[in-house]
């Protein structure tokens, strides 16, 4: 997690960004265009783009959540008190509350 201009200290909130539509634009006006050979690696894109874009707010923090345990080498069970510790040493800014809400997020939406 990137800091923010004017943010400091300890956050209970994660913004979740989605730019997949502008992506699945691009892949699309790519795949309009694209020579045969071209169209079957496009076609995968814009689908794997668009089931992207169709998952909730709370499956793309539970899916962060594990790319950040997993940055950190965290190989244990996600809903221990151990993930909550894991998760706030690779994001020092998560206040515990907020990482105790995100880790239940990910405890819930299985991958």
């Amino acid at each position: 997690m990137t800091a923010f201009a004017g943010l400091s200290g300890k956050h209970d909130f994660v913004p979740v960004i989605r730019d997949a539509d502008v992506v699945a634009t691009a892949l699309r006006q790519a795949l309009a265009e694209a020579p045969p050979e071209e169209r079957p690696g496009l076609e995968r894109a814009v689908a794997l783009v668009e089931s992207t874009a169709a998952a909730t707010d709370g499956r793309l923090r539970a899916r962060w959540v594990r790319s950040r345990l997993a940055a950190v080498g965290f190989t244990g069970d996600i809903a221990s008190v151990a993930a909550v510790k894991a998760l706030r040493q690779a994001e020092p800014q998560l206040s515990l509350l907020a990482a105790a809400r995100l880790q239940k997020e990910a405890v819930d939406s299985p991958e």
